[in-house]
C-alpha cells in the first residue's frame, strides 16, 4: 500500500501538516518504508488542491493523511478512490498506528 503524507518537514519524524494541500511536504510510504520526498509545489496560489490531488493520483499512492483536506482536494482524490485519513502527530507514529 501506497501512502501519502502532508508534512511540515522533509523527515519522516516530522509532524503531520494540519493543512493537505498546502503543505510544505508530502512523504511517500510504500508498505511502510519511506519511497520518496517532494517539497509541495502548490504551497502559494490558486489550485492547490487540484495540483496536489494530480500529482498524488499519477504518483499511484492509495491513501493520503493530513490534518484537514479542502473540498476540492478531497472530491478529486475520492473520485479517483484514493483515502483521505485525517492524521496528527508524528508521520512515522501516525503510519505505525495505520498499519496496525
Amino acid at each position: 500500500m501506497r501512502i501519502a503524507i502532508a508534512t511540515l518537514d522533509s523527515d519522516e519524524n516530522a509532524p503531520i501538516s494540519s493543512v493537505g494541500a498546502r503543505s510544505p511536504w508530502i512523504l511517500i510510504f510504500e508498505n511502510g518504508k519511506l519511497v520518496e520526498k517532494i517539497k509541495n509545489p502548490f504551497t502559494v496560489g490558486g489550485g492547490a488542491g487540484f495540483g496536489v490531488a494530480n500529482m498524488l493520483i499519477e504518483k499511484h499512492v492509495d491513501a493520503f493523511v493530513a490534518g484537514k483536506f479542502g473540498p476540492n482536494l478531497q472530491q478529486q482524490l475520492e473520485s479517483h478512490g484514493i483515502k483521505c485519513i485525517p492524521g496528527a502527530g508524528s508521520a512515522k507514529e501516525f503510519l505505525t498506528k495505520l498499519q496496525n
